[in-house]
């Protein structure tokens, strides 16, 4: 069990610190990356999930994610017991993985007073705020990132005594291709979170942390990412169960 708390602890983190990196690179001034573009963004979170899915798949499955491990656990392919370790292991890894990106790049957010920059490296915003169109991105993101893993993993039961099933069944590439090509379709209208964990640790670590001038850290948005991507999976683990 400990083992599984470290390597969803673990991949998460790299995923965050790679994603929360990539961001403050594009977005900040005077970075080496600044005004690169979204494809710069896409591809460094896809490879991001890569590493995440390389180091924590052995051990917990890489699951990285609390959609992905709510939507295996509706289709009887992982514990529900195990959701009380996975998901906050994830929550917390996400907070650690942008904890260290601020650090890298604290002299950066220095140079800037625009608030929603500040904020960017951390969680999502809406590129228009629109509560019901944001919902359905979510959801309609996170429903294409599970049904694909569904069904592109093993039917089997997970057995204690076994690896669970996660994203690491897949296998890295595979999966990094999944999460870029949803960047890049799909993600152009809330940032794409598609990852309840991704969002939720990065933002409270934004509310805490001494970020001059930063700002709200936009707590009236933050259900959307939540609710919208575990809303998402559940609805692939039905139709999964349905056609399977």
């Amino acid at each position: 069990m400990t083992n599984y708390f470290i390597a969803e602890f673990l991949g998460t983190f790299l995923l965050i610190l790679m994603g929360s990196g990539v961001v403050a690179n594009v977005v900040l001034p005077k970075t080496k990356g600044s005004q690169s573009g979204w494809m710069v963004i896409t591809t460094a979170w896809a490879f991001g999930v890569f590493i995440a899915v390389v180091v924590a798949g052995p051990y917990s499955g890489a699951h990285i994610n609390p959609a992905v491990s709510l939507a295996l656990a509706i289709t009887g392919d992982f514990a529900w017991d195990l959701l009380w370790i996975y998901i906050p292991a994830q929550i917390l890894g996400a907070a650690v993985g942008s904890f260290v990106a601020w650090l890298i790049y604290q002299k950066h957010f220095l140079e800037t007073d625009d608030q929603g920059l500040l904020f960017a490296p951390f969680a999502t915003a809406p590129a228009i705020r629109d509560v019901k169109t944001n919902f359905i991105s979510e959801f309609v993101g996170t429903f294409v990132l599970i049904i694909v893993i569904l069904f592109s993993t093993p039917a089997q039961l997970m057995n204690h005594d076994e690896t669970p099933i996660g994203l690491g069944d897949l296998g890295a590439l595979p999966v990094a291709i999944l999460v870029w090509v949803i960047g890049l379709a799909l993600g152009g209208t809330t940032g794409y979170a598609i990852n309840p964990a991704r969002d939720l640790g990065p933002r409270i670590m934004h509310q805490l942390l001494p970020i001059k001038g930063k700002g709200s850290s936009d707590w009236s948005y933050s259900w959307i990412p939540i609710v919208g991507p575990l809303s998402g999976a559940a609805f692939a683990a039905f139709i999964f169960l349905i056609l399977k």
